[in-house]
This record gives C-alpha cells, structure tokens and sequence, in this order.
C-alpha cells in the first residue's frame, strides 16, 4: 500500500438470491476474487480510520422501521415470483407505512434541517422553494466542469443520509483506491434513476483515508430534467465523451464510468445483475491511452430501489428520455412512486488492473481491446455473484 502523505492533499477537481442467473465466469477469475477477499489489506494505526456514523438499525426508535423493512423484503420476494399476477396494494401499503415512521427519524437526524439552512429565502411558496433552489445551486466560483465546492458541501448532508442512514451502505476494497494519481472506476450501473456514481463518491470521500474526490461520467438524457443536469455539474458530474474523460485523467483525477450505459439502468427485474454488454471496448482504450489503472466495482443492492416490470420507449420520445419505467410503485402512487426502496447496499472496490504496458498501437487492435474488454466484465460480473451469495437478504435484514 502506499505510504500516505502527512497532509493528504485534497485536489482541485478538473471538472442469497437463489434464483439468480449469472453469466459463468472462468474459476480463475473467481479464483482471484475469492484471494482478494481472503487478503485484504488493513489500514495502518498511523492512517486516519474512516469516519463512520451511527445507522438507523440500532436505534430503539427504529424497531416499527425495521419490521416494515423485512416485510418489504418479503413482498419483493413475492413479486419477483410472479411479477404479472402481484397485487402491488401490499407493497404500496408498506412503502406508505415506511414513509411515515421514517418522517420522525428525518427529523431528529438534523439532515434536512442543515439542507434548509443553506436554501436562504421564502419556503411558504413554490415560488419561493424554486427561487431558493436557484439561488441554491447558482455559483460564483466553478471549475471547468461546473463543479462547486461550496454547493458540494451544503448539499452533502442529503447525500450522508442516503449513505448512512437510507441504503445502510457497506464498503469493502476501499485500500484498492491510491491515494494520489489517476484511477478509472468501472462498474456495474443499475437503479432506474442512477444513485450509484453520487453513492460511490460518498463512499470514497467519507471512507476512503485521504478523502479523495470522484469525478463520475453522466449520461446526456439527465440534462433534460429541470435542475438535474446543473446539479449533477455543481457535485462532480461530467457529461459522458471520451474527450472528457482523458482530460479527467490526464489531471490525477478519479473518474467513475459504466460501460453498460442506459441498458443498464433499463434492466427489466428478472434481469437483475445480469452485467449487458460493455459497448465497443471504449474503456479499455481510454485506460490504455491514459496508462490508468481500473478499478473494478460492484454494487449491491441499487438494483431493487427502483423494481422494473416494464418500460416504454415510444412514451419517453416526447420528453426525450430513453424510456418511462414502470414499476409496482411508479406512476400508480404518483411522487411517492419516485421514492427508492431503502435496500441494503454493499460496494466492493478491486483490486486495479494495470494498462501502462500497452503503447499506442496497441490501441487499434480490436481482437485485444474486445478480450480485454470481456475479461473485466467478467471480473465485475464474478465480484457481484460473490456479493450477492454473501448478503443476507435484499433488506439487510
């Protein structure tokens, strides 16, 4: 591991389920991953030990919660066995509860309050809400990309929350992330409305020693959304192209990608972690070209937030999406259909694959970059089974 610096420099930003079906992997593939779990290094006593907070589990005020919880989990059981024929009333009926016990824990957690806080202005009105998210997320000092820091840290006590509170995520791996230079993160995307990059950059901030930041790559569609597309620029997001990302990484920077896009998102639920194709070898020749290492991620648990039983593509061409989703909850529940199921997450980082050994011809060698290309896709896809095989249930409960 390396040594990490006295002061580690924060970096001005340039911008079990039984029933699952994965795609075989080669045993020494899962050979390497079941080593890397057996050695995974343990940060030193001299390195600051990450920061962690108290989850909602194991508040007494939680136990009403947590019953909801395991019947969601059996619910969503229930539906993925005959998703055609459930009667989703049930599991409506449970979000609802759910939302309700959970509106005294909001409270008392102080998030909301210190999101509040930053949002200066009339909050009686819609018109004074839209003026203060404007003023919100209007900047005086940004970088290339659009990213603020100050908006950045206002907003982060929304995104603490998701982390340690909502999807109760657990993080692995994270001593496989260096502490300075270069690193493309590569993962399987998931979830509907994609919380996976802003929660992979929780996760390194708060759990990783050197509280490095991560730049993730957005998808164009998420510019049309009122709002949407600003915030995601103010936190760290930058708009998908190759050229953005070399430059990312030819600045040391962290840079999160998904090679599966919006077939990933799209996912129907039977098809749950199933990894789809990682297009054209795009990734391997951005690593090979910028001799950056990848970092192999799986996450756990984003694909039951948003259960996908259908999705319709001739709805979303007005709007210009690439589909409406249709799920037990959305739209039949309207707003509240919006709101993810709170599962349990786990996110395992890899061990970094080297790339630094390729020269630049190499990089017009398809029948090479299509090889390397499925190699790592088989390597998340292995991280994830393991994943999957070790969690208890979708709940965590």
């Amino acid at each position: 591991m390396t040594t990490p610096p006295d002061k580690p420099k924060r970096r001005s930003a340039l911008g079990s389920d039984p029933f699952l079906k994965v795609v075989r992997e080669d045993e020494t593939v899962g050979n390497a991953i079941e080593n890397e779990r057996e050695t995974e290094e343990i940060i030193s006593p001299s390195e600051p030990p990450p920061r962690q907070e108290k989850s909602f589990e194991n508040d007494p005020e939680f136990k009403a919660t947590k019953k909801t919880l395991e019947d969601l989990g059996k619910e969503l059981d229930e539906f993925h066995r005959d998703p055609k024929n459930y009667n989703r009333k049930k599991l409506e009926g449970l979000v609802k509860d759910f939302i309700f016990e959970l509106k005294t824990l909001l409270v008392d957690s102080g998030y909301f309050a210190r999101i509040r806080e930053a949002m200066t202005g009339d909050r009686t009105s819609w018109t004074g809400v839209l003026k203060g998210l404007r003023r919100f997320i209007q900047s005086d000092e940004v970088d290339d990309y659009g990213l603020d820091r100050q908006f950045e840290m206002a907003i982060k006590p929304f995104f603490d929350f998701l982390y340690y509170k909502y999807f109760r995520i657990e993080v692995s791996g994270i001593q496989n992330i260096p502490y300075e230079g270069r690193t493309l993160l590569v993962a399987n995307h998931s979830g509907v409305i994609p919380m996976d990059a802003a929660m992979m950059k929780v996760a390194i901030f708060n759990e990783h020693p050197a509280r490095r930041d991560l730049r993730f790559l957005v998808d164009d569609f998420v510019f049309h959304f009122p709002f949407m597309g600003t915030i995601m620029n103010r936190i760290g997001g930058v708009r998908a192209c190759q050229e953005n990302a070399e430059r990312l990484l030819n600045h040391d920077e962290i840079v999160s990608v998904f090679p599966e896009g919006i077939k990933g998102i799209s996912k129907l639920f039977k098809d749950r972690y199933q990894l789809e194709r990682f297009g054209r070898g795009g990734v391997i020749r951005l690593a090979m070209k910028t001799k950056s290492p990848i970092t192999p991620v799986a996450v756990i648990g984003a694909e039951e937030i948003y259960p996908l039983i259908f999705k319709s593509h001739i709805l979303a061409r007005p709007l210009g999406l690439p589909f409406i989703p249709f799920t037990p909850l959305f739209p039949f529940l309207g707003p509240l259909g919006v709101i993810p199921l709170p599962t349990k997450w786990k996110i395992h980082f890899g061990e970094p694959i080297q790339f630094n050994q390729y020269s630049s011809k190499d990089l017009n060698d398809d029948i090479l970059i299509n090889r390397e290309t499925e190699a790592l896709r088989q390597r998340i896809q292995a991280m994830i089974k393991l994943g999957i095989e070790e969690r208890q249930s979708v709940f965590g409960m």
